[in-house]
């Protein structure tokens, strides 16, 4: 395990710090058997940006569920002003002072922005109603501290991302929060907008504000925090406080150990099949900046990098649920440009979205159905005829659900009575019906056991030696090599390398994804 840097350079904070807000010794958590957290300690100034940088599942987000009361420690102390305490809920770490903003928005749609900064506030009343005008005045005082320029009436769904963002914070700040904690704040944000967003925290924190910034991109980090902490697998491996740190000792404590990153752009392997797919300097209005890619019938390709690198945003521009600004995509040659999912799916091309349970599957519906409801159309007779012939899908949904193991009485259970690994092979057997040119994977074995992955990854390899094409994105590096035959890596929009045989490795996947000094195209 690795050891935390103990230096004077890291460690010593200058004589005249302030006292800390909160403190955090030695906290752990498991879920189950797996250690999120194992004896992690720090410490955050009153007003100093503090990051918190590390692998996905390095424990970054577990940390913040503790202190945001959603999670609760197994072992460990939280002191807020030196006295010890316990976060319960979210209720009890908003009365501390503590304010916390995840990746996942918690907007209402449809409310306007003053509402959504109202949220879970109680609003003053007169005579038993509620009495809009305080609300109003201080909510525009905090909109004028945060150069918030849009009505306080405007539908937050009619905003930009970074708007959003902004809405969020003056939610924090409507609580008098003395801690704002930010996951991934600047993911989706172009860099204009990430600009705007780092002179509101340099200004919060210059008020006094103490800010927990979560995110991947380490010169951002290097650049923006006074004090830094980096996790693996749970563990504190380096602490800066009011010190600059380079990106490569950000790295090395990533990973846990000096690494040389290796050699961009590899020349592939001898690759028999045709190209299915090829993507050719694509960009988007936001992320993805100028990514070109190729994937061969019978191939597994992998799409690699961290939250926020833009790996999804490609894949919905392929599948036609993104937009491109630039650039080409073929299919089997052919420059293709769908409207909309469905016409991807007429032109031979399936998708498991990552969110399965929202994108991927009718929960409520049976195996068969979710199985079959791809190609409805094969269960007609003829175009003249309406109905459809519903023994035969239940037939061909019973003998695809067992050729990929799905655990169930028979192919009429309800999809949402499955596990989470079985649900992902009910999302995966319906391209089994007719097998898809190209195959889109995000996520493949996310929420999934060990079980389950194996059989999971046992399907992909049998589609890919039926010819099909295969696109899979993973945030699990382990899972990418063991999986493909090649791997695209990506960071911050663009392409950073591409790693074949014996390169694919963890270690070299990592250090690709932190990498933004090469932006060649992967053939």
């Amino acid at each position: 395990m690795s050891t935390v840097d103990d230096s004077p350079r890291a460690t010593a904070a200058p004589s005249d710090a302030a006292a800390p807000l909160l403190e955090v010794t030695d906290v752990s958590k498991s879920f189950g058997g797996a250690h999120a957290l194992r004896g992690v300690s720090l410490s955050i100034r009153p007003g100093v940006v503090h990051g918190l940088i590390g692998a996905n599942g390095a424990g970054k987000s577990t940390l913040i569920k503790v202190l945001a009361g959603i999670e609760q420690p197994d072992s460990g102390v939280i002191r807020v002003d030196g006295a010890s305490v316990s976060v319960a809920d979210p209720d009890a770490a908003a009365a501390l002072g503590l304010a916390f903003i995840h990746q996942e928005m918690s907007l209402i749609p449809g409310w306007n922005v003053l509402r959504n900064m109202l949220l879970g506030q109680k609003p003053p009343t007169r005579l038993g109603v509620i009495d809009w005008r305080p609300a109003r005045k201080r909510a525009k005082v905090v909109a004028d501290r945060l150069g918030i320029g849009f009505s306080l009436a405007t539908n937050v769904d009619d905003l930009s991302t970074a708007d959003q963002w902004l809405v969020l914070i003056a939610r924090a700040l409507m609580r008098d929060a003395r801690l704002i904690a930010m996951d991934e704040p600047t993911a989706s944000l172009s860099a204009a907008e990430a600009t705007r967003l780092h002179r509101i925290i340099r200004e919060l924190a210059a008020s006094g504000t103490a800010v927990i910034f979560v995110s991947h991109r380490l010169d951002e980090v290097s650049e923006l925090c006074e004090d830094i902490t980096v996790f693996k697998d749970g563990v504190v491996t380096k602490r800066t406080v009011a010190s600059r740190v380079s990106k490569a000792e950000l790295v090395s404590a990533i990973v846990g150990r000096d690494l040389v990153i290796p050699e961009h752009g590899h020349d592939a392997p001898a690759v028999t099949g045709r190209p299915v797919l090829e993507v050719r300097g694509v960009s988007d209005a936001r992320l993805v900046r100028d990514v070109s890619l190729t994937v061969h019938a019978g191939e597994i390709l992998g799409l690699a990098g961290l939250v926020g690198a833009g790996r999804t945003e490609v894949a919905k521009i392929v599948y036609g649920a993104g937009r491109r600004t630039g650039g080409t995509v073929l299919l089997e040659g052919r420059p293709i440009d769908f409207r909309e999912p469905a016409d991807a799916v007429r032109a031979g091309i399936g998708l498991v979205p990552e969110e399965r349970r929202s994108e991927g599957l009718f929960l409520e519906r049976t195996i068969d159905f979710n199985i079959n409801i791809a190609t409805l159309s094969s269960l007609r007779p003829s175009l003249a005829w309406p109905l459809l012939r519903f023994r035969e899908g239940r037939r061909r949904a019973e003998a695809i659900a067992k050729a990929v193991t799905v655990k169930a009485k028979d192919a009429g259970a309800i999809v949402g009575s499955l596990s989470g690994g079985n649900q992902q092979k009910v999302a995966i057997a319906r391209w089994l019906v007719d097998t898809p040119k190209l195959l889109l994977l995000d996520e493949p074995s996310r929420g999934v056991d060990v079980g389950a992955r194996a059989e999971v990854h046992r399907v992909i390899r049998e589609l890919a030696a039926r010819g099909t094409a295969v696109l899979a994105i993973s945030s699990d590096n382990e899972e990418l090599v063991a999986l493909c035959d090649r791997v695209v890596v990506m960071a911050e929009g663009r392409v950073t390398g591409e790693l074949t045989g014996t390169d694919i490795t963890a270690d070299h996947l990592l250090s690709l994804s932190f990498d933004r000094g090469n932006e060649k195209d992967a053939a």
